[in-house]
């Protein structure tokens, strides 16, 4: 093919004529369902997949979930309610905080935290990082906490894998507690779960199974987030949820998606990773987008290790 880095840009009524047509075949026909339910967040995927299934079913039939907690953005509730507003689709606004401190969310992440960090308490903020740095040279994928002081400080340590590991399971409550929150609103009204995962999430495996991973349909599984964008602006989503920085809205500290996972800017990183899907040379896509090869060579080492490492999250059970 002759790549250049408008390959990777979509028809958006091709593309959602056909997400539609499905969509309303499996809902309908397949699941049985009489609507949808979609857990909206403020962020671009979950925004464009509400609209989809306004379009889908009428946005009577769609209901919109907002889930906040203790460390949530309050710009993420704001955004989410005018999304739903300006398509006049129903939500619920469902505030997690009580169901998270049940499991012991907050204080076995915070126990963790202060083992790294005795100092660490309820006035400081929190987040992991991952280099940034993956153009430059081959990286480890070495994970950095960082916590933000009362008066504004920023610290950051290596983050022991013990102590990861407690982080993130600790953490992971927050998924699968908007999971069972979404799931109890759909068999309220006998409708279906619509995932909002891309495909940088499902195939990279940046979801947490049976978390923000559970759901009955994911219409946008085959999407790279910058298709979603595109299809974001063709569907009129608010301009304000199209320029926000795509952000994990996990950790109390702001954390973009870019440094705790995937490390390069999606513009970059969905048509290095297209061009390869492709059979791309790997100096053609270098080219094309005025990188080095080391630069791209770099990238899908890092795309494959990724999805290779993931697999067992996407494994129905054994």
């Amino acid at each position: 093919m002759n790549f250049t880095k408008d390959s990777i840009n979509i028809d958006p009524v091709k593309e959602i004529g056909e997400i539609t047509s499905r969509l309303r075949e499996d809902v309908g026909k397949k699941l049985k369902k009489r609507g949808a339910v979609v857990g909206i967040s403020g962020g671009i995927d979950s925004s464009v997949v509400l609209v989809l299934c306004a379009k889908t079913f009428g946005p009577e039939r769609v209901l919109g979930v907002m889930m906040p907690e203790n460390d949530s953005n309050p710009e993420s509730l704001k955004l989410a309610k005018k999304l739903s507003t300006k398509f006049n689709t129903n939500y619920v606004v469902e505030n997690m905080t009580e169901a998270l401190a049940g499991f012991g969310c907050y204080t076995r992440r915070d126990e963790a935290i202060k083992k790294v960090f005795p100092e660490f308490n309820n006035n400081y903020k929190a987040k992991i990082t991952l280099p940034t740095n993956l153009m430059e040279k081959k990286t480890l994928n070495v994970f950095q906490l960082t916590i933000i002081t009362p008066d504004g400080n920023t610290k950051s340590e290596r983050l022991p894998l013990k102590e990861y590991l407690q982080v993130v399971a600790a953490s992971n409550f927050k998924q699968r507690s908007r999971m069972s929150m979404l799931y109890y609103h759909a068999e309220a009204r006998n409708y279906a779960v619509i995932g909002t995962g891309n495909k940088n999430e499902h195939e990279q495996g940046f979801f947490v199974k049976y978390g923000d991973g559970g759901a009955d349909i994911k219409p946008i599984a085959h999407l790279f987030k910058t298709q979603v964008f595109q299809l974001a602006d063709y569907l009129g989503v608010p301009e304000e949820i199209c320029k926000r920085i795509p952000t994990t809205d996990t950790y109390s500290a702001e954390q973009t998606q870019e440094e705790f996972f995937f490390r390069i800017p999606f513009e970059v990183l969905d048509r290095i990773w297209f061009g390869w899907e492709q059979n791309v040379p790997t100096e053609k896509i270098a080219e094309a987008l005025q990188l080095t090869m080391e630069n791209v060579e770099s990238i899908i080492l890092d795309i494959q290790r990724k999805i290779r490492t993931t697999e067992y999250l996407r494994m129905e059970p054994l």
